[in-house]
Formats: structure tokens, C-alpha cells, sequence
């Protein structure tokens, strides 16, 4: 009776969290952080923190964590690496921070096969500075700067990294995911070992782009946002496998 059944992992400190309630970041972390402790990597690991949402993750994973400024999360991981290319680097990283102003740092990156992960949080909005629109947020989504709907015209499409990402050559590993239901969240953890993995072997540069909630800035309640994702966002951001160099050989 004494058997542990569940524990909280040790890849996160005791620091409360900062995310709204119904925000899916919590749960990415917690993703994140168990395979690191699972795979025995806390040690060797360090994250680039980005500037957004998620821009206190140092405070939240309990390994050795680099603030980098808004959108170079890719450049810094780059160095250190470099300099310490035995070591576990992954970046955490939102559309604001990635698909915006750092667009060309995450692509160069990628280009260049850097033996990286990133997690891409793509949740449609600027979520901490007041909900403007994203590169991200998908046609007729209103947002603070897009107050009566993202439209072609005057936005264009919105972006899809992953299937943009697909064709740079030396992308090793590459996934779309969301974690909405038990059965996505116990996948997600297998594609964040595998793209860890990856890292090991010297693959090359390795993404996931979790779909995730803003139900503050959506103005929907925690429940209804989750739907959205499932039901709306996968619509046109599709889950599954773009790239895997194993699958592709």
C-alpha cells in the first residue's frame, strides 16, 4: 500500500507558476521536464528561456536555464552548444518570440542543422502583452490589433512553421502537437524523448510545435479553449509527423 504511484518530477523547482488558469504551458513543462529527469539528462541540460509567456521558465525547470532576448533563443542556444556540444539544449519558445522577430534566428538554426531542440508554443496570440495578433492567429480571429478580424488582405495567411520548417534539409525531426486529451499528452511526452534522443545521436536540429490555449486573451473559459484548439486550430495547423530522418531514409 506503501507503492508510489505518482510523483512530481524533479526536472521542476517548487516555484508557482505564473500561467493564467487553462493555460496548456504547465503541462508542456511538466512534459518537458519528466523526460529530462526520466532520461537522466538534468544534469547535462541546459534551456534558453525566451521572452513572452514563458519568459520566468528558469524560475520553473530545475536545471541549468540562460535568458536570451526576445526571438534570439535559437542564436544563444546555438553558442552554447557549440561550446559545450556534450550538453542537452532546448529552447522554449511562443509564436510571438519564434515566428515574429525571431524568425530568421529559429530558421538559420535550422538551416544550419544545429544539434538543438526546440519547443514551440504556438498558442495564435501575443499572450503577455495583452493579446495582439500573432504571424500565428488564424483568419477572422480578433485580436487588440486585429479588433475586427485577422484578414488576408491586410495580415495575410497565417504562418505555418512546421510545414515551413519541413523543407529545410538538415531538420532532423519535426512534429505538430497538441496536449487537449490524456491520450495527446502521453504522446507528446514520447515525441519529446524521441527528439531528445535524437539530440543525443547527433542528429540535427529537432522541433515540436505544441497547439496550446490563451483562454484569457480568446476570451473563453479553460474548457471551451481546449475545444478551440482541437476543434478549430487543428483545422488548419494539422497534428502529426513533417520531417523524421529515420522515417525518410
Amino acid at each position: 500500500m506503501n507503492d508510489i504511484i505518482y510523483q512530481k518530477t524533479k526536472g521542476l523547482t517548487n516555484q508557482a507558476m505564473s500561467y493564467c488558469p487553462g493555460c496548456t504551458h504547465g503541462i508542456i513543462h511538466k512534459l518537458v521536464a519528466e523526460v529530462l529527469e526520466e532520461m537522466n539528462l538534468l544534469d547535462h541540460t541546459v534551456g534558453i528561456a525566451s521572452v513572452g509567456c514563458s519568459v520566468m521558465s528558469y524560475y520553473y525547470f530545475d536545471c541549468d536555464m540562460v535568458q536570451a532576448s526576445h526571438g534570439r533563443a535559437c542564436a544563444v542556444a546555438t553558442g552554447v552548444k557549440r561550446t559545450h556540444p556534450d550538453n542537452i539544449l532546448f529552447t522554449y519558445q511562443g509564436d510571438g518570440d519564434l515566428a515574429s522577430i525571431g524568425i530568421a534566428e529559429t530558421i538559420h538554426a535550422a538551416n544550419r542543422g544545429e544539434n538543438i531542440t526546440v519547443i514551440f508554443v504556438n498558442n495564435g496570440i501575443y499572450g503577455m502583452t495583452g493579446g495582439q495578433m500573432a504571424p500565428t492567429t488564424l483568419l477572422g480571429k480578433k485580436t487588440t490589433t486585429s479588433p475586427y478580424g485577422r484578414n488576408v488582405e491586410d495580415h495575410g495567411m497565417p504562418i505555418k512553421i512546421a510545414e515551413m520548417f519541413s523543407t529545410i534539409p538538415r531538420v532532423a525531426y519535426l512534429e505538430r502537437l497538441s496536449v487537449g486529451t490524456p491520450q495527446k499528452v502521453k504522446k507528446a511526452k514520447k515525441s519529446i524523448e524521441k527528439a531528445i534522443r535524437y539530440q543525443i545521436e547527433k542528429k540535427g536540429f529537432t522541433m515540436l510545435e505544441f497547439l496550446s490555449t490563451c483562454p484569457v486573451n480568446w476570451g473563453l473559459t479553460p474548457i471551451d479553449a481546449i475545444k478551440y484548439v482541437e476543434d478549430e486550430m487543428t483545422k488548419y495547423y494539422p497534428l502529426g509527423v513533417f520531417k523524421d530522418v529515420d522515417q525518410n531514409e
